[in-house]
């Protein structure tokens, strides 16, 4: 045994109430009013005890319950001075008590003196309390030496086992705290976690029409300063009508997607190319569904590849291809090429940087560069 361990006090958990079950405390209740009636049968069974004997020996019980009761909180505080002073009390209204002629009480005191020394003080300091009390105890018993001696032996592996005892019921209730800390970090990690979801999905969508408006709008502005007809113009500016009451489906979709109501991810991306003639989708494997996250991860990263098409390559015939693998699932976008439109350098860059960083955050990867005729994007998520 380490020197810690002898100079260590038991815990708090393990000298306070919090952890003992119902039937322990009628226990150990049971055990106090035992105690209580042997000092009192012990204090009043002698024939010659008077008027005043009996008020004094009333008096001694209820001096020692209260240092008793004091003696418990100064060890629950970890004060040892105290404790030590309070235990000397009891052990000197225990002699007073012998010296009088109440023997019975004595002993209870003794024992009940090296019981709690051995279960609440720390070893260094309820070693000697404990052998002063049993040591006093076997001095005033009238029983013979061996049954003294089993009674001494009994009463300190007793306390030594209440101390035992009391030590794994607050690592009980150290290590139940633990856990519910734990799991209150680990709720409130899962609730960030979910709000950074909806800020992504609210941003992805957000950040996909808003930039295929501006792409329209900008180019209306161009056309009007430019001297261009009417009907060119107007002809953009039902276009970002069309890109804001698409983004609205969007969003709504989105909020489907966080409540688990998503469409199937083939007719996702047969509706998504449906306006566009120069567009085609093609689905390999076998096809299941995905998590929801793997699955917003294609349905963003499609959006934004066809954004950047109609961006940079206008005219370009575009080829959507979603290949289901044991472990994985692979998006490829590939454009024949085309020419720039009209605001090839608007927006503000960050797309492709965006879905790198929603593929890596599902540990998938995200490529992205030129192609033998235009520009490839291959999504790859494991599921």
């Amino acid at each position: 045994m380490t020197e810690n361990a002898w100079t260590r006090w038991p815990s708090r958990e393990a000298l306070g109430p919090e952890g003992i079950t119902r039937p322990r405390r009628l226990l150990a209740w049971a055990v106090r009013l035992l105690v209580l009636a042997m000092l009192l049968w012990g204090a009043f069974s002698h024939r010659h005890v008077g008027i005043w004997g009996a008020l004094a020996a009333a008096a001694g019980v209820l001096v020692a319950g209260l240092v008793a009761w004091a003696f418990f909180r100064t060890t629950y505080e970890h004060r040892l001075v105290p404790s030590l002073a309070l235990m000397g009390v009891l052990l000197g209204i225990a002699v007073a008590s012998q010296a009088t002629g109440f023997g019975v009480p004595a002993l209870v005191i003794f024992c009940g003196c090296g019981i709690s020394a051995l279960e609440r003080l720390p070893l260094v300091a309820a070693g000697p309390v404990a052998a002063v009390a049993l040591a006093s105890y076997s001095a005033f018993d009238t029983d013979v030496w061996l049954t003294t001696a089993v009674t001494v032996a009994g009463m300190a592996l007793a306390g030594y086992v209440l101390r035992l005892d009391a030590e794994a019921r607050g690592n009980a209730q150290r290590l139940l705290a633990q856990e519910r800390a734990a799991r209150a970090a680990e709720a409130e990690s899962a609730a960030l976690s979910e709000r950074a979801r909806i800020a992504r999905e609210i941003h992805d969508v957000l950040a996909h029409s808003l930039s295929a408006q501006l792409v329209h709008l900008e180019a209306a502005r161009l056309l009007i300063e430019n001297g261009a007809d009417r009907e060119r113009i107007l002809e953009r500016v039902v276009a970002a009508r069309g890109m804001a009451r698409d983004g609205l489906a969007e969003t709504r979709q989105a909020l489907s997607a966080l409540r688990g109501e998503l469409t199937p991810l083939e007719d996702f991306l047969t509706e998504l190319v449906s306006g566009a003639d120069n567009a085609e989708v093609t689905v390999t494997g076998e096809r299941r569904p995905l998590p929801a996250e793997a699955s917003q991860a294609v349905r963003r990263v499609a959006q934004e590849a066809l954004t950047n098409v109609r961006k940079h390559a206008q005219g370009a015939k575009v080829y959507l291809r979603l290949d289901y693998r044991e472990h994985e699932v692979t998006l490829d976008v590939r454009d024949s090429g085309g020419r720039p439109g009209e605001l090839t350098g608007s927006g503000d860059g960050y797309g492709l940087l965006g879905m790198r960083e929603r593929a890596e955050l599902l540990g998938g990867s995200l490529d992205a560069g030129p192609d033998e005729e235009g520009f490839m994007v291959t999504l790859k998520v494991p599921v």
